[in-house]
């Protein structure tokens, strides 16, 4: 029974019930700290449902890599904490009035929201492939050698950075207020939770679709250029646009098939990753 509910209840779970929680409380006003403690309830899920039901069982133990990745989870998720927080500063200088559809029922400003972040983030993601620069910054989290639900925010701040930027950007300028930024930034922590989740949930007809771990597994790849698919973050709409979409039904994913093929020996310490990228390319 444990088995069935994780496999066809989790992703519900959290995609409605984290993220409609988190919608309730942004749009009541709530504090702030209750949607972090609901950020925080929703990576003790993520880690039940993937010791529950796990897709590889290796991908649970415990390494070095787990205080790396909590350093990184933290940072980062603090970065988009404090992007919501600057949001009245930025809304201040913008020379016009917003375009937001403020008429619109909250839960559906929410959801316009995700899908102008996704587009913008798959873009710089798309991106970041493609340009020298960046990559070296987005590399950071193409190290990673177990596919598990924390490592989601296993990025360089730098790239995380200009990932935020492509994906709020524009909703500040076309006016988004604080409370839908709120809900936005949990959208966003329980959806890299459900991208890079060792569970092995499944999602029938709405694979092709949302952008979870079976399809997302392809982006992590190791050799280069075959991992430049599924660019999406919470859609995979723009990637069958930009044919970019991939997924082999009977692809069986290990270890030996992450990491970067070109650098096996990169850093897997925190401040080495930090580093790497400013380091002179050979």
């Amino acid at each position: 029974m444990l088995t069935f509910i994780v496999r066809y209840g989790y992703v519900p779970f959290m995609l409605l019930g984290i993220n409609g929680a988190a919608i309730a409380l942004a749009a009541s006003g709530a504090p702030k700290w209750s949607l972090v403690a609901l950020i925080l309830f929703a990576v003790v899920c993520s880690f039940a449902a993937e010791r529950a039901l796990p897709y590889e069982s290796s991908w649970n133990a415990p390494g070095p890599d787990r205080f790396r990745d909590a350093v990184h989870a933290f940072v980062n998720e603090s970065l988009i904490l404090v992007s919501v927080a600057v949001i009245p500063l930025m809304a201040a200088v913008i020379p016009f009035d917003g375009l937001w559809p403020s008429g619109l029922p909250f839960v559906v400003q929410v959801v316009f929201a995700v899908l102008v972040a996704d587009f913008g983030i798959t873009v710089v993601h798309l991106i970041s492939h493609k340009v020298g620069w960046l990559w070296r910054f987005h590399a950071v989290h193409h190290s990673l050698e177990r596919f598990y639900g924390m490592n989601g925010l296993m990025k360089h701040p730098v790239h995380q950075t200009f990932e935020t930027a492509g994906g709020v950007l524009p909703l500040i300028l076309l006016g988004m207020p604080v409370p839908v930024a709120s809900a936005l930034a949990v959208c966003v922590a329980v959806q890299l939770l459900l991208q890079h989740s060792n569970a092995d949930y499944r999602i029938g007809p709405l694979r092709p679709i949302l952008a979870l771990n079976a399809g997302h597994r392809f982006h992590h790849l190791k050799w280069a250029g075959i991992g430049d698919v599924n660019f999406g973050l919470f859609t995979l709409i723009w990637d069958h646009l930009f044919r970019t979409y991939s997924f082999d039904p009977e692809k069986r994913f290990s270890s030996d098939d992450l990491g970067m093929a070109a650098k096996p020996d990169y850093p897997d310490d925190y401040l080495g990753q930090l580093a790497e990228p400013f380091r002179r390319q050979t």
